[in-house]
């Protein structure tokens, strides 16, 4: 998702107390399978840079579910043999992944390990299970099997053979904690950005107001854009079929798993960007809408608050909910085209 911090397209706000620089503080780094970037526009702020990076490491080891020893490696080493006790983090982000599960009219399941260790897709063992081994997997995807107990802090899977598989959300509720721990460093502008899912706080310094969010091409590199959006204090978190994908033939399987089937998602979209406050809400509500398709999809967004959305077909057409209507701005020479639902 590209980034560009040179819009006015909104009321100005108060200048920040603490001094803005156009030239950031800024680091990369390749972290949980995706680039990493955190860019800081205060002044003297390296150790909230180094902070950040510390956040996304802490949790990415709590939360990995290919990495021996995370917790949620343990947790699933448990299933069906006894709760297991574990972090304030991974508990919270737990409840996060099981409320999304229940509200998404079963879109999202935070119990989708058993299929997405069949696929692999996105490691280079990837491939196409046979439909006997779905079929064997598949009963064991159910979140209403995982038990949460808030007094103990533990997480119980109730069936052997059972796994959480947090990807659909971990990077959202990591992008949200990094945000906390720079504003706990007193930084007021920055852009957090962790492989799709953006978070931009605060004023650009260029301007004392909205940054441009580029919206990604998702047929394209990361940071490659179809348009913008001004925004401040918002997230901006993007799902494509082409960001990690298996190809079998001619057939792209992309790494957007249905619970319900335990094939990848097959519809009309290429790509969804959700916008809202948390990117935690964002990244579940994003995988949660690709699996409805374009027409239930942006009603499912319509409906609710303070969130809107970017869909983006499969024949380049972009469809874009009321609340930014007015805001985006596709480029000319993008190879897409808006469109309207009738």
């Amino acid at each position: 998702m590209g980034l560009v911090a040179c819009t006015t397209q909104s009321k100005k706000e108060e200048q920040p107390k603490t001094a803005l620089t156009t030239t950031p503080t800024e680091d990369m780094q390749f972290l949980m399978g995706t680039v990493c970037t955190i860019k800081i526009y205060n002044k003297k702020k390296d150790s909230a840079l180094k902070d950040g990076f510390d956040r996304i490491k802490e949790l990415a080891d709590k939360i990995t579910v290919n990495q021996k020893g995370s917790e949620v490696d343990k947790i699933n080493a448990q299933a069906g043999i006894k709760p297991v006790k574990v972090s304030k983090d991974v508990f919270e982000l737990c409840q996060k992944a099981y409320y999304y599960s229940q509200n998404s009219d079963d879109s999202f399941d935070m119990a989708i390990g058993p299929i997405t260790s069949l696929w692999r897709i996105g490691f280079p063992d990837a491939r196409k299970p046979s439909k006997k081994e779905i079929s064997t997997q598949l009963p064991l995807v159910d979140y209403h099997q995982v038990v949460l107990n808030a007094d103990k802090q533990t997480v119980y899977l109730k069936k052997k053979g059972m796994k959480l598989d947090l990807g659909g959300i971990a990077k959202g509720f990591i992008t949200d904690q990094v945000k906390q721990v720079l504003q706990k460093d007193g930084v007021t502008s920055a852009i957090i950005d962790l492989g799709g899912n953006v978070y931009v706080l605060g004023v650009s310094p260029t301007n004392h107001s909205n940054w441009t969010v580029g919206i990604q091409d998702p047929k394209q590199s990361r940071g490659t854009a179809i348009g913008s959006l001004p925004e401040m204090n918002k997230t901006i978190v993007t799902s494509g079929i082409y960001e990690r994908y298996l190809k079998v033939g001619k057939t792209v399987y992309s790494h957007l798993m249905n619970p319900r089937t335990g094939y990848p998602f097959q519809n009309n979209l290429m790509g969804v960007s959700i916008i809202t406050k948390n990117s935690v809400d964002g990244d579940a509500l994003s995988t949660a809408t690709f699996d409805k398709g374009l027409e239930k999809g942006f009603q499912y967004i319509e409906h609710k608050k303070d969130t809107d959305a970017i869909f983006i077909t499969k024949d380049r057409k972009v469809y874009i909910t009321s609340g930014i209507k007015n805001k985006f701005k596709l480029f000319k020479d993008s190879g897409y085209k808006l469109a309207e639902l009738k």
